[in-house]
């Protein structure tokens, strides 16, 4: 399962999420984002324009991943270096890892990024 992970300003518009979706790849199983932006109706639309499902990661678990990316600003808003890295992470799961660094918009006002969750080729006993 892919996951994308999106990171906006205040103000973003659906062109600006879109960019960034489209520019990390467009390919993905779900989105999700920091529960602090659940309010924001862009990213609702978003979800629904690419009919996926949304997922608000809380504070705490965007915490505990490790991004690639390292924004002073991302950090002491949000307690991680990067937004849609983190949440792409935290989505996909334990042992998931992010397909590259977040991109940006070209306007600057969204970022995303691609997590994946491991693949286990057949469960142990199981016959293949």
């Amino acid at each position: 399962m892919k996951v994308a992970g999106i990171g906006f300003r205040t103000g973003a518009d659906m062109n600006a999420l879109l960019a960034a979706y489209h520019a990390v790849g467009g390919t993905a199983d779900a989105l999700a984002t920091s529960a602090h932006k659940s309010k924001a109706q862009v990213i609702s639309e978003l979800a629904r324009h690419l009919t996926l499902p949304l997922l608000f990661i809380e504070a705490d678990d965007l915490a505990q991943q490790t991004t690639l990316t390292q924004s002073a600003r991302q950090q002491a808003q949000f307690g991680t270096g990067s937004v849609s890295e983190a949440a792409a992470l935290a989505a996909a799961g334990p042992h998931a890892n992010l397909l590259g660094p977040r991109v940006k918009s070209p306007c600057g006002m969204a970022t995303a990024a691609l997590a994946q969750a491991p693949h286990f080729a057949a469960r142990k006993g199981s016959q293949t």
